[in-house]
């Protein structure tokens, strides 16, 4: 290694003395927007006369480490170029390269010297190291395509320079821990040549840095910080702590990594691999994708209008969306009336709760809307109490795996014709049903009924809905458990007393927690061609158990234990089930009944039982109720062995044990747990809690489970994600406050063991909250052409109105970089 004499670096005099101190603190705390254009221009920047190819440094890799600092030089600079300079003589032949190190900024106006480097290293402390046509140099290098690693103290490097705040990304808050301190860093990029081969949870000692302006949208991040796993400060950043990123910047590429900030960190094994990765794409060497969570790379755009006066033209009250291997979307409405028409509550009425559940299509290519066809449903009663509203309605919508020979469509819905008035029931089904796809309309003559099951009406709620395939052409079946919210004040749906007729609408050991009712679970069914269904193996029972006298259990039932679970997906790649479902009421949680609510994700490998009404979250239980006095609380219920001792069960007394599920969240935070006493119950005290997902938080909470993106190489769409969304598990809420809507990560080793998430990153700015964004996310589902169709709801409830809409959001932010023909070996293109 060439490393050149010493050399402290001359001030930046002519704009150091023009600064007041006002300004002084306006540039170090507001300094450094981090827009990927247009980047600012250097303060007191001259216009340079250096020559530099484009793109500096060639196939004879070579870095240099710049280390001059404008206070005494830290004992990390030695330690940082002894690893970068071992780094470049080790590893596969094709990455190595040459290190040179100096103090000396006049290497940024020397043209011929500093264009022989493919990327420059801040190892840099604090202060103004650069005057103003040294910053001008290294901004013609970056402008000629040269690439830039900053490492920890680098963010403090060049404080009154806006552009260079652009160029790290983010400046450390003064107040930032200076201790060690071990942390957990969460790998969000998994393709990165930086961060693929870390672990996902990443459990290191270093001084952690925090940012007056949290840069990410902005940069690409490509790892965060768990804050809840060290002490990180009145100036702490919260869920969203960026540690590594990088992006594209002013025609070069930057990557900056906050650690590096002890020596010891550079005689880590996975640290020199993460600065290896970093310098590989820097250099040149290879490609990387460092624009896949710039916010302004992606566009969100309503594709229907508004609904004509009095009509549904363009849409029903959404409630699902599938999108055709053509790229078609159709997508249902519940049944809810346009908001000037009355609705019939009246049990006298023969037209009670009639309502017209509507299939659209949306075809992107003529981006015009066709009314596919309508159910004649039960389910438009319109708002008001528990024993006036009702969710029943046209519920769930899926595709034939074959649709594109064979046109079938399946509907989950509640057909009106059905409805018994005396009782007060109604009859659930799944038909098959055939579209022509030159007039896209749904022939209603061509129905097949698969599957049907009856469901009280009486009071409303929880109808489920959902419905997906897996690729052994298996369907999944989503349906809600049937029950009030109402009678066991917002804990555990356990009340049996309330009745209609002698049926229970207050008790989910009826339906959910009973192996022999198929409301409150997901079930799996093969259709078969002639319109009926087989049952796979593998299911949770098989319908022939033998237990308790038999005749008590469904073989359809894959999954139980689920309250409302709208929305669920399959990822055929793993065919893994993900799902979604609502939690009761219960605004806090409570010594004597249980948890507060929790609204429910859960990834699922295996048939079980999810817990519900039972128990909640990671196996944390709800108190026992039942006849004579369902007010007096019993014993609390055993996860691992619970009982349903209902007397509304007509299935097993001893159900599966309970598999903890992998996000939960209440009002309080996100994964709310508590420490537990010796028989194994939480204390449900809220100064006891902890959080372990820190990143969401509900309060009004709906969970609308989304995808897992799956990029598709050979596609040249050029609207799809990229590629760094492969595998991630898209989670949101109908609401878009504190409620998730996030991507995340989930470890292979412990996912459908209730492992939790291991990296969540926001996705509000690029599928747009807000009044006219998409506020109350109903439904997402990526489209064959790699873009992603979401429906919003609107702002009523039980309608549809001016807001309720189908949108598509898009990326735009191009490829990987450098470009194929810039890579200083023409070896690694991605």
């Amino acid at each position: 290694m060439q490393r050149t004499p010493h050399h402290r670096s001359r001030s930046r005099r002519g704009l150091a003395a023009g600064l007041a101190a006002g300004a002084l603190t306006a540039s170090l705390l507001g300094a450094g927007t981090a827009d990927a254009r247009p980047y600012p221009e250097p303060p007191g920047s001259l216009a340079t006369t250096l020559s530099l190819p484009s793109p500096p440094g060639g196939a004879d890799v070579k870095v240099l480490v710049f280390h001059a600092s404008a206070t005494e030089e830290s004992p990390t600079v030695d330690a940082g170029i002894a690893a970068i300079e071992k780094i470049g003589l080790t590893g596969p032949e094709a990455g190595r390269f040459r290190t040179v190190a100096t103090d000396d900024p006049a290497v940024f106006t020397k043209g011929k010297q500093l264009g022989k480097y493919n990327a420059v290293v801040f190892l840099t402390g604090g202060g103004d190291v650069l005057d103003p046509e040294q910053e001008a140099g290294l901004e013609a290098y970056m402008e000629a395509g040269g690439g830039f690693l900053g490492i920890h103290d680098a963010a403090r490097t060049e404080p009154y320079s806006d552009w260079f705040t652009g160029l790290v990304g983010a400046r450390p808050a003064a107040d930032s821990p200076t201790s060690v301190q071990r942390a957990t860093v969460e790998i969000g990029d998994r393709q990165h040549p930086a961060t693929k081969n870390l672990p996902l949870e990443w459990k290191r000692p270093d001084k952690w840095l925090n940012w007056t302006k949290n840069p990410s949208g902005d940069v690409h991040t490509v790892a965060r910080v768990r804050e809840i796993t060290y002490k990180p400060g009145a100036s702490a950043n919260g869920w969203d702590h960026p540690v590594s990123w990088c992006r594209d910047y002013d025609g070069g590429r930057s990557f900056y990594t906050a650690m590096g900030g002890t020596v010891d960190s550079f005689a880590e094994t996975d640290f020199r691999d993460h600065l290896r990765g970093a310098l590989d794409w820097t250099t040149r060497i290879s490609q990387a994708d460092c624009k896949a969570t710039i916010d302004a790379n992606y566009k969100a755009e309503r594709v229907t209008q508004p609904n004509q006066p009095g009509q549904n033209d363009q849409i029903g009250e959404p409630h699902g969306l599938v999108v055709a291997p053509d790229g078609r979307v159709l997508y249902i409405g519940r049944g809810g009336a346009d908001s000037s028409r009355p609705v019939v509550t009246d049990w006298n009425d023969p037209d009670i709760g009639k309502g017209l559940g509507q299939i659209h299509v949306y075809d992107p290519r003529t981006k015009k809307v066709t009314l596919a066809g309508e159910l004649t449903i039960f389910g438009n009663k319109g708002g008001g109490d528990e024993l006036v509203k009702v969710e029943e309605g046209l519920l769930g919508i899926e595709l034939d795996p074959d649709f594109e020979r064979n046109g079938w469509v399946y509907l989950h819905y509640t057909p009106h014709s059905k409805l018994d008035r005396d009782k007060q029931m109604a009859v659930r089904q799944v038909s098959r049903f055939t579209m022509d796809p030159a007039t896209n309309k749904l022939d209603l003559s061509s129905e097949k009924v698969l599957l049907h099951w009856p469901v009280q009406v009486h009071s409303c709620c929880h109808a489920g809905g959902g419905m997906a395939w897996d690729s052994k052409g298996n369907l999944y079946i989503a349906t809600g458990d049937n029950n009030s919210s109402g009678f066991s004040d917002g804990y555990s749906g356990n009340n049996p007393q309330p009745n209609y007729k002698g049926v229970s609408f207050a008790d989910a050991r009826r339906t959910a927690g009973n192996t022999n009712n198929l409301n409150g679970k997901i079930l799996r069914i093969h259709p078969e061609d002639d319109g009926t269904y087989t049952l796979p193996e593998g299911n949770l029972f098989t319908g022939k158990e033998p237990d308790e006298g038999g005749g008590k259990t469904r073989g359809e039932i894959y999954v139980m234990g689920v309250r409302n679970p709208a929305r669920i997906s399959i990822d055929k790649s793993t065919d893994t089930l993900y799902a979604g479902w609502v939690g009761p009421d219960a605004g806090a949680p409570s010594t004597t009944w249980g948890p507060a609510k929790y609204d429910t994700f859960a990834a699922i490998t295996k048939a079980g039982n999810h817990g519900w009404p039972y128990c909640m979250g990671n196996k944390q239980p709800y108190r026992d109720r039942n006849l004579p006095d369902p007010t007096k609380p019993l014993g609390w219920y055993d996860c691992d062995h619970p009982k349903n001792e209902s007397p509304n069960n007509d299935g097993l007394v001893n159900l599966p044990p309970v598999t903890s599920n992998t996000i939960w969240y209440s009002p309080q935070g996100g994964g709310v747990d508590y420490p537990r006493d010796a028989n194994g119950i939480p204390s449900y005290k809220v100064e006891d809690q902890k959080q372990l997902l820190p990143w969401l938080k509900g309060g009004g909470q709906a969970t609308m489970n989304g995808p897992v993106y799956r990029y598709d190489a050979a596609s040249t769409s050029a609207d799809k994600w990229p590629s760094y969304w492969d595998g991630k598990w898209f989670v949101g809420d109908f609401y878009d406050d504190t409620q998730p809507r996030h991507a995340v990560l989930t470890d292979p080793k412990t996912v459908g063991k209730g492992g939790l998430p291991t990296h969540a990153e926001s996705l509000r700015k690029i599928i747009p909250v807000g009044a006219d964004g998409i506020r109350n996310l109903m439904d997402w589902k990526f489209a064959p052409d790699g873009s992603l169709y979401v429906l919003d709801y609107g702002r009523g409830f039980f309608t549809s109105d001016s807001k309720s809409a189908l949108w598509r959001v898009t990326y735009k932010g191009g490829g990987p970089t450098p470009a194929a023909e810039d890579l200083a070996r023409k070896a690694a293109v991605r």
